[in-house]
């Protein structure tokens, strides 16, 4: 009898072992707008990371013809790996969340035992949002939102002013003439990025941020890395995800000195979240 109790004493052990070995954290990192994959590492967000033993698993862009990876580490079987999505970050929000769902689907295909940690920085998580309201698609276990303007940005009406302004003396198309063939890359950028303006201007009047803050969120864990006293784009408030209706109450903040964009302290304060989440 006690060699019998001793065998499935062991035997359980082994499963716990080889189940230990076999998971692994899959973190996934949502560029914003006026940005792309390369922010993280320019950052210096994936120095941090892979100093702390993250392996980065490469880029996942989607194209018209489908969904392109191009690794960077050879074994996926590690644990801790990071993926970094690329998005047409000029886009409508809505247009952006179907090419991260294609994303995240394809990462979960690679990973089918895992749940997701998806990580969002300014319109990226609110991007993330977007597909986390669609559970049916990818098991997400965490979301992590930097300096994201869930309430929206008046930064975004400014945009919007600079694209559709009309001044008198050159009505109607002239000045759009002017600003194309004379303005900066910046102004070329800004003006195809009128559907993303539009989508983050500030919660009201059912837009897109009004609707999507009303929306049931799925019971996962939510964290805020939130620019104290202000990063100068998204006001400090709407970067709290606790000020989203649906999510009063249920996030967990970290406040974070600097400015709006990435810095190595975002991988710190990431693998600390991590951490907790575990």
């Amino acid at each position: 009898m006690r060699s019998v109790r001793f065998r499935f004493i062991l035997l359980l052990f082994i499963c716990n072992l080889l189940s230990s070995i076999a998971r692994a954290d899959v973190m996934v990192l949502v560029h914003g707008w006026a940005s792309d994959v390369d922010t993280w590492v320019h950052s210096g967000v994936v120095f941090v990371l892979a100093k702390r033993g993250w392996h980065d698993a490469g880029v996942v862009d989607t194209t018209p013809a489908g969904v392109r990876y191009f690794p960077s580490y050879p074994d996926e079987t590690v644990k801790n790996l990071f993926y970094r999505v690329q998005l047409p970050s000029t886009a409508p929000l809505l247009l952006q969340a179907s090419h991260l769902t294609a994303e995240l689907v394809f990462i979960q295909n690679r990973h089918p035992e895992e749940e997701l940690i998806v990580v969002g920085h300014s319109a990226g998580g609110v991007i993330a949002r977007l597909v986390v309201i669609r559970p049916e698609y990818v098991r997400i276990k965490t979301l992590v939102t930097i300096a994201s303007p869930h309430l929206g940005t008046p930064v975004a009406f400014e945009g919007l002013n600079i694209i559709e302004d009309k001044p008198f003396f050159c009505p109607g198309p002239g000045i759009d003439f002017l600003k194309t063939t004379f303005g900066s890359r910046q102004y070329q950028y800004l003006k195809n990025s009128h559907g993303a303006m539009l989508d983050l201007t500030p919660a009201g009047g059912g837009n897109l941020i009004d609707w999507l803050n009303q929306q049931p969120h799925p019971d996962i864990q939510y964290h805020s890395i939130i620019r104290t006293p202000g990063d100068g784009m998204v006001p400090t408030a709407s970067q709290d995800l606790n000020q989203v209706p649906a999510l009063r109450g249920r996030a967990k903040i970290h406040p974070a000195r600097a400015r709006h964009g990435l810095n190595p302290t975002d991988g710190e304060l990431l693998l600390d979240i991590v951490a907790e989440s575990q």
